[in-house]
């Protein structure tokens, strides 16, 4: 299947984070886009003034003709009328994930995996290697600030990809440089099991091509087994990175900036050191991606000083440790956490961050079957917080599971909670106390940051 051959191609859920950058790759390339989705976004709409015709109702009548590619991703349901037409009529259907494997071929393809940070750490790879001329082309998971977009067209071999575990997609991803930032267990109605979960990675890994470098963290390491260490080290170059000492790539913390900007040092298993890098976002957990991006970029021919100069101009990206508002008194900031890790990693930077400053979070749980899974642990993660507010759980693709319910969540929690639905959020802050309010959730809270922002402007004026 050669990706360069279509004139039409049609995307089921093209709003999606992903499928809007295949979308934007075959439009930019002159291929007629056109697609379906759910809701009207600030992304879609964006989309739409690309060039690109989106529709919004899962009516067959707006079926489009002259299409020679279908490409869906398993976000949206099986059932979906304009789904079984297009699949009834016969045309080429493929998943998001087989068709940005086959685009990563054409290719020398650098693969960001892991639980948590695979945004983050692919979209500081991709600036590592813009910011130092690198002419790449890359599919983020956000939209990288700076570039407002998540997706570059470029004319060097490098392409930055984000290597999703989701539905085993990172299975159709044979990458040349590779980084794993976490295996703790995620997606338990896939993979059943952490045993399971691993074995996934562990697969990962052995499709790479032979002889590349993978980047694991200290703390996924543990998770491989003897055996499949072996087998991994007999196929790729393992370089562990973290603050262990028997990292290959040891990180020592030297000092925090103003707003937690941590400055710090690598130290090389040949006992090698670049000194004094400088990284824009708080937290270990930041820290690491920045470092499995610079090693990466790294591996890719990039010089240590243009990786310096990058880590320490990279803006962020939109929903990762994103501050939303800021005045001398009161701040927003938003965050895409939506796994107990994720959660106690952000609020331990954002205690960091604002030390001494009393801060409220608001989680919006995603997923019935994550929030089940995982109860005891989404508990104990949001008592690292004083106090917290929990919305109802965004269901995305998923059907209610009985007794497990935002309510649930906050019956085995310590911390002052309150749970209240999207619209008595606003209401329900205004009597609430705080200096730093933080949003966390990988479904739709961020519909509410426009009447947020309104009401910290309107505590600033007044506090």
């Amino acid at each position: 299947m050669s990706t360069s051959k279509y004139e039409h191609v049609y995307f089921v859920g093209i709003g999606g984070i992903g499928m809007s950058a295949l979308a934007r790759y075959y439009n930019l390339k002159g291929v007629k886009v056109s697609g379906y989705d759910k809701t009207e976004t600030a992304l879609t709409r964006k989309l739409v003034g690309e060039g690109i015709d989106i529709i919004y109702e899962d009516n067959v009548a707006h079926a489009v003709a002259d299409i020679d590619l279908v490409v869906y991703t398993p976000a949206v349901p099986e059932n979906l009328a304009i789904l079984q037409n297009l699949r009834s009529r016969g045309l080429p259907v493929v998943k998001r994930a087989k068709l940005l494997g086959l685009i990563s071929e054409e290719g020398r393809c650098i693969a960001v995996s892991g639980t948590h940070g695979k945004t983050t750490t692919s979209s500081v790879v991709a600036h590592c290697l813009k910011a130092s001329g690198v002419d790449i082309s890359a599919f983020l998971g956000g939209i990288l600030a700076g570039y407002e977009t998540n997706y570059f067209l470029g004319n060097s071999d490098w392409l930055v990809v984000e290597a999703d575990e989701f539905d085993r997609s990172f299975h159709h991803l044979h990458p040349e440089i590779a980084i794993i930032n976490a295996m703790d267990a995620d997606h338990l109605d896939i993979y059943g099991s952490q045993e399971a979960f691993t074995e996934a990675f562990f697969e990962f890994g052995m499709g790479m091509q032979k002889g590349g470098k993978l980047l694991v963290r200290d703390k996924a390491l543990k998770f491989f087994s003897e055996e499949q260490m072996q087998l991994l080290q007999k196929n790729v170059d393992i370089i562990s990175f973290g603050t262990d000492e028997a990292c290959d790539v040891k990180i020592e913390v030297k000092d925090y900036l103003p707003g937690g900007k941590p400055v710090f040092d690598l130290v090389m298993a040949d006992g090698s050191t670049w000194k004094g890098l400088q990284f824009t976002l708080p937290g270990i957990h930041n820290i690491c991606n920045a470092t499995a991006a610079a090693m990466a970029a790294s591996f890719a021919g990039v010089e240590v000083e243009k990786i310096e100069n990058a880590l320490s101009t990279f803006k962020g990206v939109k929903r990762r440790f994103e501050r939303l508002y800021e005045s001398e008194k009161t701040t927003l900031i938003d965050d895409y956490a939506h796994h107990p890790e994720e959660i106690m990693a952000i609020c331990a930077a954002v205690k960091e961050a604002y030390r001494g400053k009393k801060i409220l979070a608001i989680f919006q749980p995603h997923l019935y079957s994550r929030t089940k899974d995982f109860m005891t642990e989404f508990a104990e993660a949001l008592d690292g917080f004083e106090e917290v507010v929990l919305l109802d759980i965004y269901p995305a693709r998923e059907a209610p599971i009985e007794g497990v319910t935002s309510e649930a969540l906050a019956q085995r929690m310590k911390s002052r909670v309150s749970v209240l639905n999207k619209d008595e959020l606003i209401a329900g802050l205004r009597d609430k106390n705080y200096d730093v309010l933080l949003t966390l959730g990988a479904g739709d809270i961020d519909t509410k940051h426009k009447e947020l922002i309104e009401l910290m402007i309107e505590r600033s004026e007044h506090k």
